[in-house]
């Protein structure tokens, strides 16, 4: 039990001064693949081609910048990584016995597609807040959005802005137009049954719905106290 006990209290100790280093190390390096890319490869009976293409923010349209935060996030740029009023809502919901519905930011959603599992639980929730806790420390918003656009699923085997741009619309994800980036962030919550092009009654409506967010979000400015 002690030998035991000893390898966990190591293990621990580990974990709390590596991973810190681990976040650190992403400011300057190019996040190369996900745990999902190597899970859903895994789980695939047939040859899954992995698609994804590493792009600096600059080179992704700012209307798919937009899109993303409308549809998943909007107070992304105010929030210090949890959005208190929407986990309150959707408490609220789901006490008065409506299905619980997530409220995980960018940020969050970034933190577990960068260094975790998808699965729910509450021990992935747990590392969950960890870890975006640390990268709103040591990231600046505008990292967090560019590793989060470049390693998000966008289709089966499609990940990050610059594969789904050239997957869903043969080109670029610098030179998408805002019906495009609205298209593509309207299947976020379900890209690998979800359709950008041509898109599903669902994915036109909830296009449309993200489409008057962006006009009513306005300009997307960060800001530079980061």
């Amino acid at each position: 039990m002690k030998t035991i006990l000893r390898f966990l209290f190591k293990s621990f100790v580990a974990f709390i001064i590596l991973s810190p280093l681990w976040v650190l190390s992403y400011i300057w390096i190019d996040v190369p693949a996900t745990p999902l890319m190597g899970i859903r490869k895994l789980q695939s009976k047939q040859k899954h081609i992995i698609q994804h293409h590493w792009v600096p923010l600059y080179k992704i349209s700012k209307e798919l910048q937009l899109a993303v935060i409308c549809s998943e996030d909007q107070q992304f740029i105010k929030h210090e990584g949890f959005d208190k009023k929407a986990i309150e809502k959707a408490w609220s919901e789901h006490k008065a016995g409506k299905r619980l519905r997530g409220a995980s930011t960018i940020s969050q959603q970034t933190a577990k597609n960068v260094f975790l599992w998808p699965q729910r639980s509450w021990v992935r929730k747990g590392f969950e807040s960890y870890f975006t806790f640390l990268i709103e420390s040591f990231w600046s918003k505008e990292r967090i959005l560019e590793i989060y656009l470049n390693s998000i699923e966008m289709g089966n085997g499609i990940y990050g802005a610059e594969a789904a741009a050239q997957y869903w619309f043969n080109k670029s994800a610098a030179n998408l137009n805002r019906n495009e980036a609205a298209a593509i962030a309207a299947i976020l919550p379900n890209p690998r049954k979800l359709l950008a092009n041509p898109p599903s009654e669902y994915t036109q409506k909830r296009a449309a719905w993200i489409y008057v967010q962006m006009r009513n979000y306005g300009t997307l400015v960060f800001d530079k106290k980061e």
